[in-house]
C-alpha cells in the first residue's frame, strides 16, 4: 500500500529537495508521489490555477468540433464556435447537472443526454422541453459558465483561474528560443489517450531527463543520443528544457533539405520541453510529439498523446512512410517508458524506498521540484 503522511511532513521533504544546492541535490522523497493529501494540494494550487494543454488547436478545425477533459474536478468542453473561435466552457448541464459531451467529436448543438436541454455552441441555452409551467424559468438567463481558453503556437490551453498570466507572456522566452523551428508548421497526425499506473510526476520527470535513454530505451532511441552531448541548463519560471543532438542516421529527426530556418548543429538538435505543470514536448526539426498529463489519483495518470511531422516533409514522395516509421518508433518508445515509470512508482511506494542524489543530467527534475514547492507554498500563503 502506498504510504501517506501528514501534509506538513510531505512539504518538508519537498522543501529539503528543492532548496538544496543543485550540486548536492536529491530526488523528491517518495511521499510527494504517494500522498493523497499532497495530490489534493496539487489539484487546489496547481491544476486549478495553472494553464493545462488539451492538445493542438488544429485538431478542432470546424464549427462544432470539440474535445472534453476534467480539470481539477471540473468537466470542461473545448469547442470551435460558429464564428471560428476556440472557446472553453463548463461541460455540466445547468438543469440537473449531468455532464453534456463525452470524448471528442462534432456537435452542431449541445444536447444534454438526461433531459435534452439544448445549448448553442457559445453556451447559451437554445431550448428546454416541458419548462413552460415554471414561471421562474427564463431561457435567456441560462448560459454555460465560460472558462479561459488561449492558443499559443498552435497549442490550446485552458485555465480555471481568471487571473492566470496569459500563455504568450508566460512562455515568451521559450517562443524566442525555438523560433527557428516554427511550431505552427507542424501538423498533428495522431492523437490517443492512455492511462498508466504511475504518478503523473514520475512520468513528467521521466520525460524531463534523458539520463535514462541508454538503458530504458536500449531497443529504440538509446543508441542515437549521446549523454556527453546533452545540455541541461537551469530552468525558467514556467518551463524547463534540455537538448540532445540526434544522430543524422535518424533522418526524420533532422531538418529537411528545404529548411532554411536552421543551420549548423541546430539542424539535428532536439528540444525536450516541459511546460509546467504537465505539457511535455519533444521538438525535432523533422517531427514532434507530446504528452499532456492529468493525475487520476496518486497511482494513475491520464495521458493525452499526440504528434506528427514537420510540414517541410509533407511534399516528399516518402512522406507517408516517414510518418509510419515515426509512429512505430514512438509506440515502441512508449512501451519502454511505461514499463520504466510503472516500476518506479511500485518502487517508491515501498517502505524502504529512499531518494538518491541527482545526476547533472537531471537538472530539469530539480527545477521541477522547485516549481512544485513554489506553487504549493504560495497557495498556502507561505512567505
Amino acid at each position: 500500500m502506498a504510504r501517506d503522511i501528514a501534509d506538513d511532513g510531505v512539504i518538508d521533504g519537498l522543501r529539503a529537495a528543492a532548496t538544496a544546492d543543485f550540486e548536492t541535490a536529491r530526488a523528491m522523497p517518495p511521499e510527494v508521489y504517494t500522498s493523497d493529501r499532497f495530490l489534493a494540494l496539487e489539484s487546489e494550487h496547481i491544476f486549478s490555477k495553472e494553464w493545462y494543454c488539451v492538445g493542438r488547436s488544429s485538431a478542432l478545425p470546424a464549427p462544432g468540433d470539440y474535445l472534453t477533459c476534467d480539470l481539477a474536478g471540473q468537466p470542461i468542453m473545448v469547442i470551435r464556435d460558429n464564428d471560428g473561435n476556440l472557446r472553453a466552457q463548463s461541460n455540466v448541464c445547468l438543469h440537473r447537472m449531468s455532464t453534456l459531451l463525452q470524448g471528442r467529436g462534432n456537435a452542431g448543438r449541445i444536447v444534454c443526454p438526461y433531459h435534452a436541454w439544448t445549448y448553442n455552441l457559445d453556451g447559451s441555452l437554445r431550448g428546454a422541453p416541458a419548462m413552460s409551467r415554471n414561471s421562474g424559468f427564463c431561457k435567456d438567463s441560462y448560459r454555460l459558465p465560460q472558462v479561459r481558453c488561449e492558443e499559443w503556437l498552435g497549442w490550446a490551453f485552458v485555465s480555471l483561474n481568471p487571473d492566470a498570466q496569459p500563455v504568450a507572456s508566460r512562455l515568451g522566452a521559450l517562443e524566442q528560443m525555438i523560433a527557428g523551428y516554427d511550431m505552427t508548421r507542424y501538423s498533428e497526425a495522431f492523437f490517443e489517450e492512455h492511462v498508466w499506473d504511475t504518478n503523473w510526476k514520475v512520468l513528467a520527470e521521466n520525460f524531463m531527463e534523458s539520463y535514462h535513454l541508454p538503458v530504458c530505451h536500449a531497443g529504440t532511441i538509446g543508441g542515437l543520443s549521446k549523454l556527453d552531448e546533452m545540455i541541461c541548463p537551469p530552468g525558467h519560471d514556467a518551463f524547463n528544457y534540455h537538448t540532445i543532438l540526434k544522430d543524422e542516421s535518424l533522418r526524420i529527426a533532422c531538418a529537411h533539405p528545404s529548411n532554411d530556418r536552421l543551420s549548423g548543429d541546430d539542424r539535428r538538435m532536439t528540444y525536450l520541453i516541459a511546460i509546467y505543470p504537465s505539457l511535455l514536448i519533444t521538438l525535432t526539426p523533422g517531427y514532434f510529439w507530446y504528452l499532456s498529463l492529468l493525475p487520476k489519483g496518486p497511482g494513475q495518470v491520464h495521458i493525452r498523446f499526440g504528434g506528427g511531422m514537420s510540414d517541410d516533409f509533407k511534399g516528399d514522395a516518402d512522406a507517408a512512410e516517414n510518418f509510419r516509421q515515426l509512429k512505430a518508433l514512438l509506440d515502441d518508445v512508449n512501451i519502454e517508458d511505461r514499463g520504466c515509470t510503472e516500476k518506479v512508482f511500485r518502487g517508491l511506494s515501498s517502505p524502504l524506498a529512499q531518494a538518491g542524489h541527482l545526476s547533472h543530467l537531471e537538472r530539469p527534475n530539480y527545477d521541477f521540484a522547485r516549481y512544485l514547492l513554489d506553487r504549493i507554498e504560495t497557495g498556502q500563503g507561505a512567505v
